[in-house]
């Protein structure tokens, strides 16, 4: 299987639109203010030359590079670029399971892996003239991983023959989905390295985090993963509505009715998918910068927004007193369409 990644998407869709800025540092993110709060959604290749990355605040990102060009985002636009980026690779005759704007796995059956990473990669850039890089695969695991070793538009091959030759000494943290904390948490076990937790034993790794994800981190170490490319329609496990504000919420009051628009507006987002929520998290961001979420499971799965707004209303009384608050943000999960327990699924789709 493939991996077809879109390099720095964002941010090379804007320099089309403006071919002026080809080489220059370009950051989009917001509204293009680096003076508001508001993080770092693309940076061009230029840009992260400094260090700049995704998530990064934006004053951050115009310390790091006073030159830069700051651009608002226009989602509108980088959904259409995805939508003829992907309708270009299913015309190459291929099953594709869309991740995201920018990503996707492609399916096929071939003797030259290669020779169709490359066909991807030339209809791609002669459909909307944008780059890409594709990784390949014996499963998803691989193939996404492999496609970072491509970039920028290049492409790389990543089996079990050659797993531990080129991910054997590397650290966690450049495994897919293993992030700064749960790569901590491996270290604290003596575990550092991809040789060391395909190592590790299995239980030890289920005690730390649990059945489901002890297990996927103990076949993560040694390159294991879902292998079947599947393109049925993504549908979305919940629904999610933040803000940055550009003054601290000081009060409870000013809490509690930032919560409750939020929480309205997640539910009209919820109620267009005709499915009832059935929990509801609480993103907060206290000043300067540290970030906590708290989530409440319903007694029951509700498509009323007054259930909803009153249970994110009561996560905020549990907000820590006296901190400023800089960010909130509601998420509100949807049963999904099958049956069976909501709470122990996983995202149809996702990027981790």
């Amino acid at each position: 299987m493939l991996h077809v990644d879109l390099d720095q998407f964002i941010a090379a869709v804007e320099i089309l639109r403006r071919p002026e800025l080809a080489g220059l540092p370009v950051i989009v993110g917001g509204r293009g203010d680096p003076t508001e709060r508001a993080v770092v959604s693309t940076a061009s290749y230029e840009a992260r030359a400094f260090g700049v990355g995704s998530g990064m605040p934006l004053r951050t990102a115009a310390r790091k590079v006073p030159g830069a060009v700051f651009l608002a985002v226009d989602a509108p636009v980088y959904e259409a670029a995805s939508e003829q980026v992907m309708a270009t690779l299913r015309d190459l005759g291929v099953v594709v399971e869309v991740l995201g704007w920018d990503e996707a796995f492609l399916g096929a059956v071939t003797d030259d892996p290669e020779g169709l990473a490359r066909r991807a990669q030339a209809a791609v850039l002669a459909s909307t003239s944008l780059h890409c890089s594709v990784g390949i695969g014996d499963n998803k695991v691989r193939a996404k991983i492999a496609t970072g070793f491509g970039k920028p538009r290049g492409v790389f091959r990543l089996t079990d023959d050659n797993w531990f030759a080129v991910m054997g000494d590397r650290p966690t943290r450049d495994l897919w989905g293993v992030g700064a904390k749960v790569s901590k948490r491996l270290a604290a076990h003596g575990i550092t390295t991809v040789h060391e937790l395909a190592a590790a034993s299995p239980d030890e790794l289920v005690a730390e985090f649990g059945p489901r994800m002890g297990q996927w981190y103990a076949q993560l170490g040694r390159g294991l993963g879902p292998a079947v490319v599947d393109d049925s329609p993504w549908v979305a496990r919940g629904h999610s509505r933040e803000t940055t504000y550009q003054h601290n919420l000081t009060t409870p009051e000013q809490v509690q009715a930032a919560v409750r628009e939020l929480a309205a507006a997640v539910f009209d987002d919820t109620a267009h998918e005709g499915r009832p929520v059935f929990r509801v998290t609480l993103k907060v961001r206290y000043a300067p910068f540290v970030t906590k979420a708290i989530g409440h499971k319903l007694p029951a799965p509700t498509s009323e927004r007054d259930d909803v707004v009153a249970a994110a209303v009561e996560l905020a009384d549990r907000i820590e007193p006296g901190r400023e608050i800089r960010l909130l943000g509601v998420r509100a999960e949807m049963v999904m369409p099958d049956d069976g327990d909501p709470a122990e699924r996983t995202p149809v789709r996702g990027r981790l």
